[in-house]
């Protein structure tokens, strides 16, 4: 692999972690496609690392406010408190399935036509769940929605089904505006990221120099920044109908790539 490719890599990883599109299909595809060799699992893991940077530039603050205000008393203290037990507890479903699979085979399931099939059915409940799911004002702050875009979190370890994606979709369904489904999505893929960065590098390959890895994680940071803004800013104006058709159009390419194989 060489720097340009662990910068592209990188760049793939910060657009397509945020944008409900899957990344993990991404970081697979754009190797296998251009005819590179594939870094493995734990490299794309490594490139985690700039998204974690991208979310903490965004949302610090947040996290930092949240942190402060949990250790005082009145209205404020107690919202921070429930927020920071809601995030924990949501993260929990999500933690057990990367346990649980941390050794699992990578490869099998990123299989072409698996990921053609949960792009496109994925994508779909997106889009019709955000075009047909009345608002409920408040839902974000309930437990009952929180804990269903926790469980459906841990639906993201499949490649295809993208982590931003099922949350906002699971957010939706239960009631929540686009926007904040969104910053929900945002904020519970702050501590799952950061423990799949402390259990998913430790068999980081020495053979990836330190310059690659430090450019991918550079990349993925800077992308990651625009990526969170950009679809925020999208969705206070406009819904999932253009990510649909994208990722119904990629899983017709991999269906293509699939029969265009030698056999």
């Amino acid at each position: 692999m060489s720097i340009g490719q662990a910068l592209i890599l990188g760049a793939v990883q910060g657009l397509t972690e945020f944008l409900p599109v899957s990344s993990s299909a991404h970081l697979f595809l754009v190797p296998t496609l251009l005819g590179w060799p594939y870094p493995g699992r734990d490299f794309d893991i490594a490139l985690h690392a700039g998204t974690l940077l991208a979310l903490l530039a965004v949302f610090g603050r947040d996290w930092l406010a949240l942190f402060r205000d949990s250790v005082t008393s009145g209205v404020n203290g107690a919202s921070a408190r429930r927020t920071l037990t809601q995030v924990v507890v949501a993260t929990i479903p999500a933690g057990i399935a990367g346990l649980l699979l941390r050794d699992a085979p990578g490869l099998e399931f990123r299989a072409l036509g698996i990921q053609a099939c949960t792009l496109v059915v994925f994508g779909f409940l997106l889009w019709i769940v955000d075009r047909e799911a009345p608002v409920r004002p408040g839902a974000e702050h309930r437990w009952g929605p929180i804990l269903v875009v926790g469980l459906a979190q841990a639906l993201a370890l499949v490649p295809g089904v993208s982590r931003s994606g099922v949350t906002i979709t699971a957010g939706r369904a239960t009631g929540m505006a686009r926007v904040p489904a969104a910053r929900l999505s945002f904020l519970l893929a702050t501590p799952i990221t950061f423990a799949a960065l402390i259990g998913g590098t430790r068999h980081l390959s020495s053979e990836i120099p330190v310059s690659h890895l430090a450019a991918g994680v550079l990349s993925s940071a800077v992308v990651g920044l625009f990526a969170i803004h950009g679809l925020l800013r999208w969705l206070n104006r406009a819904g999932f109908g253009l990510f649909f058709a994208y990722r119904a159009a990629l899983a017709a390419v991999l269906v293509v790539t699939l029969f265009m194989r030698p056999r």
